[in-house]
């Protein structure tokens, strides 16, 4: 059936810009996906555990997924406030000594470290103090690497595993109220910005670590000497942060490697 330009223009404006005006408007009010969100959720944050490379499920893990930036919009508001907070209340509940946003099941470029004094599990390494970093970039770092034995919040039961770390890195990022902030990190608290670090590239220690002990068995042979335990670390040990390139975005990072969403 053939219509003259005059019937076309009537089916037009009675039955197709309505049904594409609807279509529209149900796109625009469609909920933003949760896990892009500050959105604290009503039960409660649990951390998010690995997933084996061979195993279903690892697609669909926040851990394995691009986190986006925090905008201009978000900063300073009591949204990202309240966020933060909640983060820093499950690293203290689990008695962690850093934590990413992905390791919540939030993909969100925010990371924070501290280690207390009374914390039991690193006193020998000494405290670090409580920073946040939002959209976080190395951009400098030591030639020289030492070798530390990870456990992680998101690696919950299973063995420590010796991993490389740059002795000391430079950074920039954002702080809560969006302001730049750059700074330099040695010893135990570059090990910490390089473990949250590497959950914003996406992973574990578990996906890079070639030798990996139970903890019992570990701290044995950690504490007869057995074990180097933050050294100068060989070429040959896997750096935590493999396939960083010093300087780029963590959106650069997922680009260059095929990772983003």
């Amino acid at each position: 059936m053939f219509m003259n330009a005059s019937a076309c223009s009537q089916m037009i404006e009675k039955y197709i810009l309505p049904t594409m005006v609807l279509t529209l408007g149900l796109q625009a009010c469609s909920p933003a996906d949760p896990s892009m969100t500050l959105e604290i959720p009503k039960e409660g944050f649990e951390v998010v555990q690995h997933i084996p490379e061979d195993q279903t499920g690892r697609k669909g893990n926040a851990l394995y997924i691009e986190p986006r930036a925090i905008t201009e919009e978000e900063f300073n508001t009591q949204e990202l406030s309240t966020y933060i907070d909640s983060m820093y209340a499950v690293m203290v509940r689990t008695a962690g000594v850093g934590i990413a946003s992905n390791q919540l099941g939030k993909r969100l470029q925010i990371f924070m470290i501290e280690a207390k004094p009374s914390n039991p599990r690193y006193q020998v390494l000494g405290p670090v103090e409580k920073q946040v970093f939002i959209n976080p970039v190395i951009t400098k770092t030591s030639k020289a690497r030492k070798n530390f034995w990870h456990g992680c919040l998101s690696a919950d039961g299973e063995n420590r595993g010796n991993v490389a770390t740059y002795e000391w890195i430079e950074y920039r990022c954002r702080n809560e109220k969006g302001e730049v902030q750059t700074g330099r990190l040695e010893g135990f608290a570059a090990v910490i910005f390089q473990h949250e670090f590497r959950h914003m590239l996406g992973g574990t220690y578990l996906d890079h670590a070639k030798h990996f002990l139970p903890k019992e068995e570990l701290d044995l042979q950690l504490d007869s000497g057995e074990l180097p335990f933050f050294e100068i670390a060989s070429d040959t040990l896997p750096l935590l942060i493999d396939g960083y390139k010093v300087g780029e975005t963590i959106e650069e990072y997922h680009s260059r490697i095929g990772n983003h969403t």
